[in-house]
């Protein structure tokens, strides 16, 4: 363990998660949370007398070429199958979750902590054979803000899709509603279907039942805990759908990096976009969530 950054506001320390991976430990009056170095990965958030607001599998790999299971990993520059990978040889959500990144700048002030990261390379992968720069921007303190910003390096215009895979940590699935989904119409992966708003996704029973979903909207977010008496409130911008997922019972126990149960957890709402979006040749584009937990005593 070694210590970074620390003034009277707070500090933050950079751990080994395993072997040959890191983490930082942020601890500030208003929030503590992790961050793993190893994807750029935020592990965990929770503000000062608050439950914490991201899940993180118990059995998650921290073991490099593997993702890790929870937290916000970054998908891109593909989310899902890459399209022209028709057996999916390459994996799911493409190669900046698993890349090393490096810190270049850490901020700790009387609201929070900020975090700057980045990674560059070229030529990972032959689905996306280009040279890029990734940078975050991380803020963490009595809310949360996260600016991914993606830089074509090269000479030729690229495409992406990509997400905020956020796993947010309730008290079970089927205690969460998120009225704002039932306004949007949505493609149901499950199912192949392209689908009109439907009222019942305010009370979807997932976490029993497996709900994978794309929702073509980009509207605040509101998840509302009834048990732990709690919203989650997620804004986003420079996305264009929000996906909806759990794996459910079934699915999750063939799953080796979800400990027992962990299903009943988690929902995951992800800031997205599943379409392919030009990235031009030397360009920059963001994409940036803001979440912010509203406790029941506050909601009107």
């Amino acid at each position: 363990m070694s210590l970074l950054v620390k003034n009277d506001f707070g500090q933050v320390q950079q751990v080994k998660l395993s072997s040959d991976l890191s983490a930082l430990i942020i601890e500030h009056k208003n929030t503590q949370a992790k961050v793993s170095l190893y994807g750029g990965q935020v592990l965990s958030w929770q503000p000062t007398d608050e439950k914490e607001v991201f899940w993180l599998s118990k059995s998650s790999d921290f073991e490099q070429g593997k993702a890790i299971r929870g937290g916000i990993p970054l998908c891109w520059p593909w989310f899902g199958v890459h399209p022209n990978d028709t057996e999916n040889k390459e994996g799911n959500h493409g190669f900046a979750r698993c890349q090393l990144w490096k810190i270049d700048k850490i901020d700790i002030n009387e609201q929070g902590v900020e975090v700057s990261l980045s990674w560059q390379g070229k030529s990972i992968n032959e689905l996306w054979p280009f040279a890029c720069r990734l940078t975050q921007v991380l803020f963490f303190g009595k809310s949360f803000n996260q600016v991914f910003t993606m830089t074509n390096l090269s000479e030729n215009e690229a495409y992406y899709t990509g997400a905020l895979h956020s796993y947010l940590s309730v008290s079970a699935p089927v205690n969460t509603t998120i009225a704002e989904l039932a306004k949007a119409p949505f493609d149901d992966k499950l199912t192949g279907k392209a689908c009109t708003p439907e009222p019942l996704a305010t009370t979807l029973a997932n976490g029993i039942e497996p709900v994978d979903r794309v929702y073509h909207c980009n509207d605040v977010m509101t998840v509302v805990d009834t048990l732990w008496q709690r919203t989650i409130e997620l804004k986003t911008t420079n996305t264009n759908q929000w996906v909806f997922w759990n794996p459910g019972v079934k699915l999750a126990n063939n799953m080796m990096d979800i400990h027992e149960s962990g299903e009943q957890e988690f929902i995951c709402l992800e800031a997205a976009n599943t379409k392919k979006q030009l990235l031009g040749a030397g360009k920059s584009l963001t994409m940036e969530q803001n979440i912010t937990v509203i406790p029941v005593s506050l909601i009107k």
